[in-house]
């Protein structure tokens, strides 16, 4: 499986949690998808790409450090300041209409606009 195939994966657990308000822990998105906590920075940087390229809401916002409620250091998304409003963004975004871009669209976000490495 590749990366972008990974993030269109986690694409839809993201979209889910942001229908419902949800906060998601990096630990909580390894366990749903079973993987290492440690290999989803890469995972997340499709999807935020994408969101930057497309002028979308920053769907990775609500993935987040259990200890801090943070997220990664990878992400670019927001400033700390604009967290609350970043995730109320991506909250009101229909995410379900707008679909999963797939793994083509995510891989070729990534190729325009790296965004964490």
């Amino acid at each position: 499986m590749t990366r972008s195939d990974r993030a269109a994966q986690i694409w839809a657990v993201l979209a889910w949690a942001a229908r419902n308000r949800q906060v998601l822990t990096y630990g909580h998105i390894a366990k749903l998808i079973g993987c290492p906590t440690a290999a989803l920075g890469a995972w997340l940087e499709p999807i935020q790409s994408y969101c930057l390229v497309r002028g979308l809401p920053p769907l990775t916002v609500i993935v987040v450090q259990q200890k801090t409620g943070l997220p990664g250091s990878g992400f670019t998304g927001a400033a700390a300041s604009d967290l609350a409003k970043a995730q109320i963004g991506v909250f009101d975004f229909d995410w379900l209409e707008h679909g999963n871009p797939g793994a083509d669209a995510l891989d070729a976000a990534v190729k325009l606009r790296p965004s964490n490495g």
